[in-house]
């Protein structure tokens, strides 16, 4: 097994930086998507996140964690983990699905307030069953902002921060879509790098000219000469995935160390989470195999290339 990650840097932007990095259960290939591979037993999951020395992890699919708060609880405290909370789709622009909205809202909103998560990560997507973006219509788009207002308050309402994640295949995809999100909502963001850079955006500009409202992050990146037949439907995220679209983080061609630069220096405080979503198509790999071998190259490239160049900030 991998050795626990241990801050080793007496400068303190370098230290802080490292003890706010952690994991999601899609970077182990964990995910609901019919045939997106072979599920990894939770305990072994938990038990590599902690022996790369990362205290804390997102919600990941359904079924992963026991549905039950208090045994959830269990299972964190096993390994010494804490929860921040979970990517979650909503059906924002849709007046159709506004009731069923809310209620998903409200239950997600009590179940991470009861797991004493903090993020509720919230994905505006076409339909619940992820069909491809349209253009939204001026009504569509005046429902889009009324409910996620109404989504931020029932946030904020448990607790917690709602963080917009733009998102291939998504309502907000595309740099216009970004760039019409901030321009009429304050809403705080996820910024992931490698969603962001797929649609268009300089992850390095947002980063700098919104900085303080950036309230998560998603370490992502990207093999960008496979984004092509994704971006055309031509693929599925998924088939994507499985052919090499997310690569270890130093080894695509998103500008990872100049964005953390960049957030870094304008004082953000938040978690840097890997999610580096893989899958297991082939047989179950043994013990230190896996998924495990690629989110070791990632975190060795934070505590090897981006922490230094923090220390000499």
């Amino acid at each position: 097994m991998f050795r626990l990650y241990l801050a080793s840097y007496d400068q303190p932007m370098a230290t802080a930086f490292l003890n706010r990095i952690a994991s999601a259960p899609i970077s182990w290939g964990i995910c609901e998507v019919p045939g997106w591979g072979a599920m990894l037993p939770t305990k072994r999951v938990l038990s590599e996140m902690t022996s790369l020395g990362l205290p804390a992890t997102e919600l990941g699919a359904p079924g992963f964690f026991s549905d039950d708060s208090a045994e959830l609880k269990d299972q964190l405290a096993e390994f010494k983990m804490s929860m921040i909370g979970g990517f979650t789709p909503v059906v924002l622009h849709d007046k159709s699905q506004e009731k069923a909205t809310i209620e998903m809202a409200l239950n997600t909103s009590k179940k991470f307030q009861e797991i004493g998560a903090t993020h509720f990560v919230s994905c505006p997507v076409q339909t619940w069953d992820w069909a491809n973006p349209e253009e939204l219509s001026k009504d569509e788009v005046t429902q889009f902002f009324k409910m996620l207002a109404e989504v931020d308050q029932i946030c904020k309402d448990h607790g917690l921060v709602q963080v917009v994640h733009p998102h291939l295949q998504t309502v907000v995809e595309t740099k216009k879509d970004i760039d019409m999100v901030v321009d009429n909502s304050d809403v705080m963001w996820c910024l992931d790098t490698g969603h962001m850079t797929i649609g268009g955006q300089d992850t390095v500009e947002f980063a700098k000219k919104y900085a303080s409202r950036v309230g998560h992050v998603h370490l992502k990146d990207v093999n960008m000469k496979s984004v092509p037949p994704v971006l055309a439907r031509q693929q599925s995220i998924m088939e994507g995935v499985q052919k090499g679209l997310f690569t270890p983080l130093g080894q695509g061609d998103v500008p990872i160390l100049e964005t953390i630069l960049a957030l870094e220096s304008a004082g953000y405080q938040g978690w840097y989470v890997i999610e580096q979503d893989v899958a297991i198509t082939g047989e179950m790999p043994g013990l230190g195999e896996g998924p495990i071998t690629g989110m070791k190259q990632s975190v060795d490239y934070l505590h090897n290339v981006v922490a230094p160049a923090l220390a000499n900030l």
